[in-house]
């Protein structure tokens, strides 16, 4: 696979291919990359010849582990600046609008989730018909280590979790597994990895038809033949950490969740670390997570979106992004300098503001 191309565009009968291919930076999704799908994914929405989509990434580590936040930072503006220019806002509307698409989507997607999924990562698995995990999947919405927040139509999929369990993952950032995510409701299927290629042949090999319907059938059934069985799949720390998550989160306000959380002093090495990164992450994050996921909580994905798209412009303008990602991936000293530096420093005011759309009309106006 050469590097020339960010996505390789390849077909085999009926079935379309499209492979994230940027293995060195485990697949993060650029402008490019998101724009290049999107192309695809129309051409071959016309193309009667094609009744299938396979979308996976480059080498063994990833399908995608987010969006290059490194270009997010180049192109934000400082603290106080209103500097977060067009490509901030082109990059989180076609992101999005991707995202969107997929979800509905007519003709059948597998996702080969295998590896790293993190992000944007999961915008692009969350939406596809065949969602797929293996026992190398690592899911995530750590967000609040870097300022942003679970976006790509997180205020959709975390609010649909069971319990609180969505609430508990965007606050912390926890990693969860594939048996996670079909507790979850992230994945579909739980495939061993070594099973990819005699997916990918027998998905090839089917007879599909003009019918839309049968051919989703046809390939639930192709993936399921193919699922690891109960008794060896990975066991599930959302099941398992359930009626803890629930205790955790059970406060009236978000001061007395997060309070909760941060006083977590068992000897569960994964709540630890959720408890953690928490408390390491951006104040103002938490309070967007706790608000999103309380306003989308009756809201359409077309709306979520527009909502979404309005906060991720104003948490690049306001610099929470640039510095998270200053800490974590250009210093990386992980010191991050958050301002406000505290929950109870963060205003009511702060809140309205990154949630203010900063346009007449949602660049996302007509999904």
């Amino acid at each position: 696979m050469t590097q020339e191309h960010p996505v390789i565009v390849e077909r085999q009968g009926a079935l379309g291919k499209l492979t994230l291919n940027l293995p060195q930076a485990l697949n993060a999704l650029n402008l490019e990359m998101i724009d290049l799908i999107a192309e695809q994914l129309d051409a071959w929405e016309q193309d009667d010849t094609l009744a299938c989509i396979w979308i996976e990434g480059a080498g063994e580590k990833a399908l995608c582990a987010g969006g290059d936040v490194v270009a997010l930072h180049r192109e934000s503006g400082s603290y106080g600046e209103q500097g977060a220019g067009q490509f901030v806002q082109d990059f989180f509307t076609r992101e999005y609008r991707l995202d969107y698409r997929i979800h509905t989507y007519p003709k059948p997607i597998v996702v080969w989730g295998s590896g790293i999924v993190m992000g944007g990562g999961i915008g692009i698995m969350s939406g596809a018909s065949h969602r797929i995990v293996t026992e190398t999947t690592r899911m995530a919405m750590p967000e609040i280590t870097i300022g942003l927040f679970p976006d790509v139509g997180g205020s959709w999929f975390l609010n649909r979790m069971p319990g609180r369990t969505g609430l508990f993952l965007g606050l912390t950032g926890a990693q969860f597994n594939g048996t996670d995510a079909i507790y979850c409701g992230m994945a579909d299927r739980l495939l061993p990895s070594e099973s990819k290629d005699a997916l990918l042949n027998g998905l090839a090999a089917v007879e599909f038809s003009e019918d839309i319907d049968q051919n989703h059938v046809l390939v639930s059934k192709q993936v399921q033949s193919l699922e690891m069985a109960n008794a060896e799949q990975p066991d599930s720390n959302l099941r398992t950490h359930y009626d803890a998550i629930q205790e955790l989160t059970d406060g009236a306000t978000l001061p007395d969740v997060y309070a909760d959380i941060a006083a977590y002093s068992g000897d569960d090495k994964w709540l630890q670390r959720a408890s953690a990164t928490m408390q390491a992450g951006c104040p103002l994050t938490a309070w967007i997570v706790w608000e999103q996921l309380r306003r989308g909580r009756h809201m359409s994905l077309a709306e979520v979106l527009r909502m979404e798209l309005a906060l991720a412009v104003n948490m690049c303008r306001n610099g929470q992004v640039k510095e998270g990602v200053r800490a974590l991936l250009i210093d990386k000293d992980r010191q991050p300098q958050w301002q406000p530096a505290t929950l109870a420093e963060v205003t009511r005011e702060d809140i309205e503001h990154c949630f203010a759309a900063p346009w007449e009309q949602s660049p996302l106006a007509d999904l």
